[in-house]
């Protein structure tokens, strides 16, 4: 155990003593230690070190220990893969075979003719894995960019209506600024409809499939209906395939990369709508965030008691609305320095909100029948 001073990691004590009183210093390998009282708001505390720790290539954060209050310095990893990432790679593997599985149903493939029918299904795999890639390797790049920690993509295999239900990255240690967090936050959105453009355009142009979308296995006389936002109409008239009744599988690929985007773009939470309006509203995104749950849960109810649309249909929106509850509770992140944003990345946002919202339409997966 050492005294206050007495370590060779990290800046000195002295360094800080106007912030954060130190009374015992303990040294865990290259994790340091700091026991001690904040002088200044725990916020305060954060900010006013930040940039010493960083310096020394450490994260700084607060934990409870012995009933006591911890300042813990860590070395910060530059984000390399070690390792061979055997989680991520299963997980694609898996999220592989589930697309392609799903996938055979749009394009009404007899699996029971053979396993390898179902590799006749690869451009639908190609297509929704390939939104949800891209969207998160922006992510990615962008976190590497600030000097954010992040993991590889985790997809998350589902064999449900569309193979997955997308992909993941886990980000840790603090985020430094607000410009990092709006660029880490908007980048996956914005790659993510780079991708969903190309694959869009590409499925308009193939063959349509005569029926795409497969009956529900509650009963055959049942039917899911993917509506299309504003933005696919938007494609499909500017490519000439607007007076088309079927379309491609590929299209449901560009179909969910919209929806997904419109629902990573709610501003509540850990959403990439959270971080975009955290950081270009400040704490007033809290406000924004509380208004979230019942503006969702409302547009449920209305499309089913007074649009009598089915409570199977617009089901997703109570549900959301659940979601972005507890998301709100939670809270977005607060990043270390909480200056302004600025003006050009301000306008950004508010370009990709607007994006988002032609990516929405109000009962997104119908049921008929």
């Amino acid at each position: 155990m050492s005294g206050p001073e007495w370590t060779d990691q990290g800046p000195p004590t002295s360094a800080f003593a106007d912030t954060f009183y130190v009374y015992e210093v303990r040294e865990d390998g290259d994790r340091i230690e700091y026991f001690g009282t904040p002088l200044l708001p725990r916020q305060r505390v954060l900010e006013e070190l930040w940039p010493a720790f960083q310096k020394e290539g450490y994260e700084l954060s607060y934990e409870r220990k012995y009933g006591e209050t911890v300042l813990v310095a860590e070395p910060a990893d530059d984000g390399e893969v070690s390792d061979v990432p055997w989680t991520n790679i299963v997980l694609f593997l898996a999220t592989v075979v589930s697309t392609l599985l799903v996938g055979a149903a749009w394009y009404q493939i007899d699996v029971t003719s053979g396993p390898l029918a179902v590799l006749r299904a690869w451009p639908f795999a190609a297509a929704v894995m390939g939104v949800f890639g891209v969207h998160e390797m922006g992510h990615y790049v962008m976190s590497r960019y600030h000097g954010v920690r992040a993991s590889l993509p985790y997809f998350i295999p589902v064999p449900t209506l569309f193979g997955t239900m997308g992909a993941v990255i886990k980000m840790k240690g603090q985020m430094p600024d607000r410009k990092a967090l709006f660029d880490i936050g908007v980048a996956g959105p914005l790659a993510g409809l780079a991708a969903t453009f190309v694959v869009t355009i590409i499925g308009l142009q193939l063959e349509p499939v005569a029926t795409v979308e497969p009956a529900a296995r509650s009963g055959e006389a049942v039917l899911l209906r993917l509506n299309h936002p504003p933005l696919l109409d938007a494609l499909a008239a500017l490519t000439g395939q607007a007076d088309q009744t079927n379309y491609h599988p590929v299209v449901v690929g560009g179909w969910l990369g919209m929806f997904i985007t419109f629902l990573n773009m709610i501003p509540v939470g850990q959403l990439d709508g959270g971080h975009v309006s955290r950081a270009m509203f400040g704490e007033y995104q809290e406000t924004l965030a509380a208004a979230v749950p019942g503006a969702l849960i409302a547009l449920g109810g209305y499309l089913h008691f007074v649009g009598d649309v089915s409570l199977n249909s617009v089901g997703i929106w109570f549900l959301w609305g659940a979601i972005a509850l507890f998301m709100s509770l939670v809270g977005a992140v607060r990043p270390i320095d909480d200056s302004s944003l600025g003006r050009k990345r301000f306008a950004v946002g508010v370009v990709t909100f607007v994006l988002a919202g032609l990516c929405f339409t109000p009962v997104p997966i119908e049921m008929i029948g």
